[in-house]
């Protein structure tokens, strides 16, 4: 439901505080907060803060797992208008480093498992001025000591929508991340619109698994707390867990990654656990393979609900809606990432950034009050990724059928062109993805002196098997263009991803371009 008197993400925990104080918010590493004591917890942290010198428009770092000290610290930083930067905590030491000081945090807070990478790096933290421990370490305050002694009264720092609220790194897979500054505005309009749409209701239950580093998790997690719904908190993504919290808590909303779903859909247990009060599973965040969402269908037995969106976006901007998900309704919707929602406005444009006609396939723009305020300390990267006019650039290629459903290929940069046709991968990743011996795979464009680029497939085999190249291939033909086919298919034990899930091209294809000067892409 709208909740006008939400304006803000602060709002959020004194709206409900004040309105529905012993309502749970949180169920996380056994512990169980209300409203009321995220509100007051919140609350401290932002004296704490502001104690220690943060204010208005200042970072705070955050590199630890899933918990409650992540909604603690943003719902903190909030009530000062201080800025929460939640980093990617399976990146290396100095990739940490890199978003540390490119946000200019001030203060960073990190749990237990990674201090081993801020020690590394933090005699070139010049602009920290305080690290705190998320439990005991030797040099830095532990997070709950230094909180403790702090009046749990709310600053009043009043925020405006506009205001950036987080700064979110992209996943970086074709460079060194960007901050996407993200507003007030940005998130409260989408959880406004979009908590109906994504079926919570006075009674919901939300899973929230993905990590919070990433609109995965902490934009699905805001939703729900928006609605004002109990959200169940897991520090990782494990089968066994999720499906142990499905049945403890009755959940009955999540939002999972397709590589998640794929590894639910074969886990043993799933049979002989009781998950019948799941109604909603949204997904996105990465393509599905055709195979993979029939069978999330069969054995879930819920709806599914697909969305499509990016960081800069605020995440979702387009959905398929459950009765979508029909196989025997119309099968190629299952291909597609459905329709925008009310509030989303989207072009499919060519290289000139005209409007083409339904069908063809370009570059897909949107605008809303879900568009990011811009990339932090990058003008340049602002300016080629914003049109003067609002639209974002969201580099994926794809295209809108005439009853504008949207379709997506893959990123415009992962096109490959072999002698002059434009062949999509997620497409050959389809084909390949329906024969029993595949159990993943990844479709690559490769250095050809004939077709400028050749289609290559990294098939991850299934458990047991051994496929053979020809035999793939041969397979995908029946399927499949004759120029779209793979011209060879080598073998991996598995793909590398990204924490969302997406196939890191980049890195695949990085041994083969070795040394060649002139790259298609």
């Amino acid at each position: 439901m709208s909740r006008p008197d939400i304006v803000t993400i602060a709002d959020i925990v004194r709206v409900h505080g004040e309105k529905n104080p012993n309502a749970v918010a949180l169920v996380a590493s056994g512990r169980t907060i209300t409203f009321a004591e995220l509100d007051a917890r919140s609350s401290q942290v932002a004296q704490a803060f502001a104690a220690s010198g943060v204010g208005f428009g200042d970072r705070v770092a955050f590199v630890e797992k899933n918990g409650v000290e992540f909604f603690d610290v943003v719902f903190g930083l909030a009530k000062l208008g201080a800025v929460a930067v939640p980093v990617n905590w399976r990146l290396a030491a100095p990739e940490m480093l890199h978003i540390i000081k490119d946000a200019g945090a001030r203060a960073v807070v990190v749990g237990s498992e990674f201090f081993g990478h801020i020690e590394a790096v933090e005699d070139q933290l010049s602009g920290v001025e305080m690290v705190l421990a998320i439990s005991d370490h030797a040099r830095w305050p532990a997070f709950d000591d230094w909180l403790a002694g702090h009046p749990t009264d709310d600053p009043g720092v009043e925020s405006a929508s506009d205001d950036v609220a987080l700064l979110m790194y992209t996943s970086g897979t074709t460079g060194a991340p960007k901050g996407v500054m993200l507003t007030n505005g940005n998130y409260i309009s989408k959880s406004a619109g979009i908590a109906a749409h994504w079926r919570f209701t006075n009674d919901s239950v939300a899973l929230a698994v993905m990590p919070m580093f990433h609109q995965a998790g902490s934009g699905w997690a805001l939703v729900g707390l928006h609605e004002g719904c109990p959200t169940v908190v897991l520090r990782d993504v494990e089968p066994a867990a999720i499906l142990d919290a499905i049945a403890r808590h009755r959940v009955t909303n999540m939002l999972l990654v397709p590589a998640v779903i794929q590894k639910l859909v074969i886990a043993d247990d799933l049979g002989a656990v009781d998950i019948s009060s799941l109604r909603t599973v949204v997904y996105g965040a990465s393509p599905i393979t055709d195979d993979v969402l029939l069978k999330g269908l069969e054995r879930f037995g819920c709806e599914f609900i697909q969305v499509y969106g990016m960081t800069e976006s605020t995440g979702s901007i387009t959905q398929l809606d459950g009765d979508d998900h029909d196989p025997a309704r119309r099968p190629e919707l299952l291909r597609s990432c459905g329709k925008p929602y009310p509030w989303i406005e989207i072009r499919i444009v060519d290289r000139d950034g005209v409007d083409v006609a339904p069908g063809s396939v370009g570059e897909l723009w949107t605008r809303s009050r879900q568009n990011m305020a811009g990339y932090w300390n990058n003008p340049s990267a602002t300016a080629s990724t914003i049109t003067p006019d609002g639209w974002l650039k969201t580099g994926d290629a794809g295209y809108r059928d005439e009853h504008g459903y949207v379709y997506l290929y893959d990123r415009v940069k992962d096109m490959i062109v072999s002698g002059g046709e434009n062949v999509y991968p997620a497409e050959v990743e389809n084909a390949l993805m329906a024969h029993p011996d595949v159990g993943d795979v990844a479709v690559i464009g490769v250095p050809d002196d004939t077709w400028g680029e050749a289609v290559k497939a990294v098939v991850v085999p299934t458990p047991g098997s051994s496929p053979a190249p020809d035999e793939l291939i041969a397979f995908a033909r029946e399927r499949l263009a004759g120029y779209k086919l793979p011209k060879s298919v080598d073998f991996a034990d598995e793909l590398p991803r990204n924490p969302s899930g997406k196939i890191l091209k980049r890195h695949l294809r990085e041994p083969y371009w070795e040394g060649v000067q002139r790259r298609v892409h």
